[in-house]
């Protein structure tokens, strides 16, 4: 006879295995602190490029030219910024990518359906929100791709402002939607955005991955062999006519990032554990200075709900996103059976899928491309992007500050490590050792409390004794 078909059904959101809980804490950790950074420079370049007596030095910054004409390389800073450190961020982005497939919950198709089918969802109905505004306005459907991109430090940089104790399971989803997200950007950046093809160049960089990769099989270490490499293999994708960051990409998605037995790390997670604070820290960051320093007028934000290609922007980022994301996830466990996480309900969803409508790096570095040649619309469009993130933050904001006392339960219930082992207590329920100790603890508590017991009974009962042979003496006090 065949066992009976267990009818209990998936849950999704729920609980975080140890070992992948403990690698969102660490990659939150970094994102968080990048978050911060980020929103200090997009706060620098709006003063900057705004106050009337700096605007000409944000301007004469950001166009000045550096780098050999001769290698095709005579680009502005604000070029530098957004073709040569956004690098390092997707270099970043293809290492979280790789590890998610071969390690992560990427790697389970049950377990990456619902991120993935709900990044998908994220980003298909921005682009139609935005498609029909246009459509609908007569405006340029060029743009169709900004309101299409999560930008996970900037989300992350609200949660931390606003302090609220969103449990892992979110916090994950949050994460894993952003690196499925971030895929999906690199192709729409490469195949949509490509220009004309220098096919000498593109070889040569071809022909660099393939020794770049060579070298990582061998097993050869050192920073000082494939940073110069790795910056050839850049200068010859940026002559190429694809875009630059493309290269970081397929180097990150090289590096292995399954870990071989005696492992504590695979060469993967030690290298963005190298680099990701340099992404985090300064490469976006500094996009953001050369690329958010826009003018910013009453006028110029009204223009913003009036104008097509901007409303188009902002009604992706704000309607699209989370109408995508949430219905994503609802047609996910809809139609394979499965069921929310008993903590959790339909409205944390929902207040999370706000939060991913905060589109920052990736949308303007899109905003760039798609109106590459009209720097006004560009302009506008990337006050539409910080319009619509502000709007989205603020939407998201007011949704989880409204759970925020369930959401501090859960997280006391995740942290509580009431065995003092190091590893939270709902990991170790199974565990007859964790049983063990705990009873041991509570054994070390009740002696000590009936020693106290004790003592206090016998201060007291000395008190009511007569000291001193005093019983004897009716006339004096006992």
């Amino acid at each position: 006879m065949t066992a009976p078909r267990s009818t209990t059904p998936r849950k999704v959101l729920g609980r975080l295995t140890l070992p992948e809980r403990t690698f969102v804490a660490d990659a939150l950790r970094t994102e968080t602190v990048g978050g911060v950074l980020l929103l200090a420079a997009a706060v620098t370049a709006l003063l900057w490029a705004n106050i009337p007596g700096l605007h000409d030095s944000y301007q004469s910054v950001a166009h000045f030219h550096l780098g050999p004409a001769a290698l095709g390389l005579d680009l502005s800073v604000a070029h530098w910024a957004a073709d040569g450190l956004l690098a390092i961020f997707f270099f970043v982005a293809g290492i979280e990518l790789k590890r998610e497939l071969v390690a992560g919950d990427l790697r389970d198709p049950r377990a990456a359906a619902l991120p993935v089918i709900a990044a998908l969802c994220g980003m298909a109905v921005p682009a139609l929100v935005y498609t029909v505004t246009n459509a609908a306005g007569g405006g340029s459907l060029a743009g169709w791709a900004v309101p299409t991109a999560t930008d996970i430090a900037f989300a992350l940089a609200v949660l931390a402002v606003i302090g609220t104790s969103l449990p892992n399971a979110l916090r994950a989803f949050l994460l894993t939607l952003a690196v499925v997200d971030d895929l999906f950007a690199i192709l729409i950046i490469a195949v949509f955005f490509t220009a004309d093809l220098n096919f000498a160049a593109l070889g040569g960089a071809l022909a660099g991955l393939v020794v770049f990769w060579l070298l990582l099989r061998r097993g050869v270490r050192g920073w000082y062999v494939y940073v110069p490499l790795g910056l050839v293999i850049w200068a010859l994708m940026y002559n190429s006519g694809i875009h630059a960051t493309i290269a970081g990409v397929a180097m990150g998605l090289m590096l292995r990032c399954h870990r071989h037995e005696g492992e504590d790390h695979s060469p993967g997670e030690h290298v963005e554990h190298l680099v990701r604070p340099l992404s985090a820290g300064l490469a976006v960051p500094l996009f953001a200075l050369f690329s958010a320093g826009v003018s910013v007028t009453g006028g110029a934000l009204a223009d913003v709900f009036t104008q097509p290609e901007t409303l188009g922007v902002v009604l992706g980022l704000v309607v699209g996103k989370t109408l995508g994301i949430f219905g994503g996830t609802w047609l996910t466990a809809r139609f394979t059976r499965a069921s929310l996480s008993d903590e959790l309900a339909w409205a944390d969803v929902f207040a999370v899928a706000s939060l991913a409508g905060i589109g920052f790096t990736v949308s303007l570095l899109i905003g760039e491309l798609a109106f590459e040649g009209d720097q006004a619309l560009t302009d506008e469009v990337k006050a539409a992007v910080l319009l619509g993130s502000l709007i989205a933050a603020t939407l998201a904001t007011v949704l989880l500050k409204v759970r925020n006392a369930k959401y501090r339960r859960l997280w006391e219930e995740e942290e509580r490590d009431e065995d003092l082992s190091g590893v939270p207590d709902i990991y170790e329920e199974d565990d007859p050792a964790y049983h063990l100790r705990l009873a041991a603890l509570y054994e070390r508590k009740a002696a000590e409390h009936r020693r106290i017991a004790q003592e206090k009974a016998d201060a007291r009962h000395g008190l009511a004794e007569v000291p001193g042979g005093a019983g004897e003496d009716h006339h004096r006090p006992a």
